[in-house]
């Protein structure tokens, strides 16, 4: 699946314009703005869009996607060793920030390297840089497909207890939590 198909299937759990007041990402400046595409106004305003969040076009937030949520973290690079986990760090990574599920990943990676025997630690830094991608392809390569179904888990189960803790700060959440957890930690 090249990036494009990639980006129409996270808009595809985005979906379209949103403007829930209990939902923070539709605040911009103290106003109630909105998502369009899952695009908030913050990123839309700092990717150069100042119209209407409601009238966003879909090409750019593609364009939005592209750039910041895949070239920039380098889930291109993830993408040339597992299709898998570079759709699950983009995915976590336009919901909670593309350093974070690059974290998890370097988490995981860290407790699974028999004490740096198979591979050496690695920072946990959110960074994708040679080092982490080493890690990664020792990892796959000494694992397998029973390692990668490993890893994605610990990956997913990262992402769920994070959003679990988004909601245990702020009880607003909780109408998202569901949702959360079926659509992005277990659905992707």
């Amino acid at each position: 699946m090249n990036v494009t198909a990639k980006i129409d299937a996270l808009i595809g759990r985005e979906g379209g314009f949103s403007n829930d007041p209990n939902d923070r990402g539709n605040w911009y400046l103290g106003k109630l703005e909105g998502t369009m595409w899952g695009v908030t106004a913050a990123e839309a305003r700092a990717n150069g869009y100042l119209g209407v969040m409601k009238d966003m076009p879909r090409a750019t937030a593609v364009a939005i996607y592209a750039s910041r949520y895949w070239s920039r973290p380098k889930f291109d690079q993830i993408d040339a060793i597992s299709t898998t986990l570079a759709e699950k760090l983009f995915d976590i990574g336009v919901n909670a920030g593309p350093a974070t599920g690059v974290k998890f990943m370097q988490r995981a990676l860290n407790v699974l390297n028999q004490g740096g025997k198979a591979f050496p630690d690695i920072a946990a830094d959110g960074g994708i840089g040679p080092m982490t991608l080493a890690a990664l392809k020792a990892f796959l390569q000494q694992r397998g497909a029973d390692g990668h179904r490993v890893l994605y888990g610990m990956i997913a189960a990262q992402q769920s207890v994070f959003y679990i803790e988004l909601a245990e700060r702020r009880p607003e959440n909780e109408a998202f939590e569901y949702g959360w957890q079926l659509n992005r930690a277990l659905g992707v």
